[in-house]
């Protein structure tokens, strides 16, 4: 599969590795083309750097490894090169306090699709630190990390579900791209508990037997 990334941040690092190590083809778009140059040295494996036209134009699916005050303006100039391709989002739109930057207007996601409305926005990866993601593989207590994954496209969103396998992860539906702006206010929380609070999230939810309470015996 052919890849362009938007960005030279840490997201884009951490995903862009395992990606050409799965043998994957990655170009690194950048403003800066010595950034973009620095990236595609450190992530190897044939790895080109590239405007953020011509990752857009390389890719069949594009990481859009953005800001999320930055995202939509970059992706509206290069909608025409998104036509028809696949656009990942996995922008976190979380501001001071760990308050959700979209509010009661569309998530990232869907500015995304609004800004480029001939491209299939898929989101995905916008749970955990990058860290996490520098993984091989990001496995704990001998389970896989699951990957809620949300779109519309059923072709976009399989291509989407072999690049979270490719991390080392396990897809979850997570519905269409309306439900985009679900998975980024739970990340918002997430993010407020594990760093504001120190709590382990994953203590929130019970097993999945006792999801509909315990079983009456």
């Amino acid at each position: 599969m052919r890849i362009g990334v938007l960005g030279t941040g840490n997201m884009a690092d951490a995903l862009a590795t395992h990606w050409v190590r799965a043998g994957h083809e990655v170009a690194i778009g950048g403003r800066d083309m010595a950034k973009a140059e620095r990236l595609a040295v450190r992530v190897g494996g044939g790895t080109k750097a590239a405007t953020l036209r011509a990752a857009a134009e390389f890719g069949e699916v594009v990481l859009a490894a953005l800001p999320f005050d930055v995202g939509a303006g970059v992706v509206r100039e290069l909608r025409a090169d998104l036509a028809g391709k696949v656009l990942l989002d996995c922008s976190n739109p979380v501001g001071p306090g760990f308050r959700l930057l979209t509010e009661e207007g569309p998530s990232a996601a869907r500015r995304l699709a609004d800004a480029a409305p001939g491209a299939h926005v898929v989101k995905a990866f916008n749970v955990c630190h990058e860290g996490v993601w520098r993984m091989r593989p990001p496995v704990f207590d001998g389970r896989p990390l699951a990957v809620p994954v949300c779109g519309d496209d059923q072709e976009a969103l399989a291509r989407v579900h072999q690049l979270v396998r490719d991390v080392g992860c396990e897809p979850v539906a997570g519905g269409g791209l309306d439900r985009a702006g679900l998975l980024e206010a739970t990340a918002a929380l997430f993010i407020a508990l594990w760093v504001g609070e120190g709590a382990d999230a994953q203590a929130i939810a019970p097993p999945l037997a006792y999801v509909t309470g315990p079983a009456e015996g």
